[in-house]
């Protein structure tokens, strides 16, 4: 997609203030937030934060506005009548004098406050910019480490199949072997080298210290194995 047509889409879009949506946080639960990132949030807090104290403080000044005008009015009743005094005219110029300033705190507090919202949605764009560049380059990364495993349990699949058939195999031909011997050398013969080649097995892996299982002879109940061409396939 073109650059600018992307950009000009993306105008159109309405982005939500991401910093207070909790799955946006999320995103990063597993590989932790990039320091453009944290930096970009950091930045976008403090935008936030400054609209709230705003926001407040307007509220606040507004409410003293109102209690300053009623003030006024209470005084202005009495500096009207016959009982008027001093300080009833002074508190009505200080309550006039008081609004002013709360006037002029009010005007510089909503000037500031109307830059903010522009400045929060430029912010929470470049965090979208930067969040989506992290996101898609981690979604690249998961999708090589998930083609790489896969293609190792295939392989593994190959293997240990091809394994499969060579332990039966060998099996198959560890028991025509000692049908054979049987047939040939009578089984008192192969008892007898059973044991002496049992006593070998086991002398040799204690020096080499590791496990040797016993020749295992086929059951006299089992029907003979039918034999095999090759005794090494």
């Amino acid at each position: 997609m073109d650059e600018l047509v992307f950009k000009a889409a993306l105008k159109s879009v309405k982005v939500p203030v991401l910093v207070l949506d909790q799955k946006w946080h999320r995103l990063f639960a597993i590989s932790g937030k990039p320091e453009n990132v944290k930096a970009k949030e950091v930045e976008l807090n403090e935008l936030l934060q400054l609209q709230g104290k705003l926001n407040q403080e307007i509220k606040d000044l507004k409410a003293v506005k109102n209690k300053l005008m009623q003030g006024i009015v209470v005084n202005m009743d009495g500096a009207n009548g016959a009982d008027a005094s001093a300080d009833q005219a002074k508190k009505l110029e200080d309550n006039k004098r008081l609004i002013e300033e709360t006037n002029e705190r009010l005007a510089a507090d909503e000037d500031q406050l109307l830059d903010i919202p522009r400045s929060i949605k430029e912010v929470n764009e470049e965090l979208m910019m930067l969040t989506m560049s992290f996101c898609y380059e981690k979604l690249r990364i998961n999708a090589n480490e998930i083609q790489e495993i896969s293609d190792w349990i295939t392989n593994v699949r190959v293997e240990l199949k091809k394994n499969i058939i060579k332990k039966q195999n060998r099996e198959i031909n560890n028991k025509e072997i000692y049908s054979y011997m049987h047939d040939i050398f009578g089984r008192d013969v192969i008892n007898l080298f059973d044991v002496k080649y049992e006593e070998e097995q086991k002398a040799k892996a204690s020096e080499e210290n590791i496990t040797v299982a016993p020749a295992a002879a086929p059951s006299p109940k089992k029907e003979k194995v039918q034999p095999t061409e090759n005794f090494d396939a």
